[in-house]
């Protein structure tokens, strides 16, 4: 069984290798969440949703798809290199399958490392015993991939922190003023909500919120 061949696209390819490709590609999503700004663009939407105390809305399909969206917009300069550099010149057939695997490794890297702290990618390489490189860009990416993810949810949830303190400010004189009326009965947050939509609106949130988002990125 192991030993058969398949045929695909006129080539022979052993059934070993045909597995190994199948699951690269059932994990690929993953992998591309993983390594790109979408898990800090998700995070920080989640949070503004938690935050103006609007649980369901927008809903999350919305919210991953407007992740999705800013993530195409942030990583576009990184597609493109990839599409010149690894894809393109292995369509035509000019570069096998593992050198164009590591040309679309190079501008992956230089975007996850750039928005990486140094410190993180240092504590990765130390736990895995990582050889000492001299340049950054030649650790392998079972170091610098955890690394990235480390440090895009750390900024996530410093993201959501500063967007929670307008709309707690708002809690908190929403429900003082409840209390000095006597009117502790009546939930704070039915009162507050209006109010934090009307912040939001007024100060164009939406636009200032992915204006900041793609701001926080660095685009080698």
């Amino acid at each position: 069984m192991y030993d058969s061949l398949i045929n695909v696209n006129g080539n022979q390819v052993p059934t070993l290798d045909l597995l190994l490709i199948l699951t690269i590609i059932s994990l690929l999503p993953s992998l591309l969440v993983m390594v790109t700004s979408f898990a800090r663009t998700v995070i920080i939407l989640s949070f503004l949703r938690n935050a103006m105390g609007v649980q369901q809305t927008p809903p999350n399909m919305v919210l991953i798809g407007i992740a999705v969206f800013l993530t195409l917009y942030i990583m576009d300069p990184v597609i493109k290199q990839i599409n010149t550099e690894a894809y393109t010149p292995y369509k035509n057939q000019e570069i096998t399958q593992e050198e164009a695997i590591k040309r679309a490794q190079v501008p992956l890297k230089e975007f996850m490392l750039s928005n990486t702290d140094k410190g993180t990618v240092e504590l990765f390489a130390d736990m895995a015993d990582a050889e000492e490189v001299e340049q950054v860009q030649d650790l392998p990416m079972t170091v610098v991939i955890p690394a990235f993810m480390t440090s895009e949810l750390k900024r996530g949830f410093s993201a959501g922190f500063l967007l929670y303190i307008p709309f707690l400010l708002i809690d908190i004189v929403v429900s003082s003023t409840l209390m000095s009326m006597g009117m502790m009965m009546l939930p704070p947050a039915m009162i507050s909500l209006p109010f934090k939509l009307l912040l939001f609106v007024t100060v164009n949130g939406w636009e200032l919120l992915f204006s900041s988002i793609v701001n926080s990125f660095n685009i080698p």
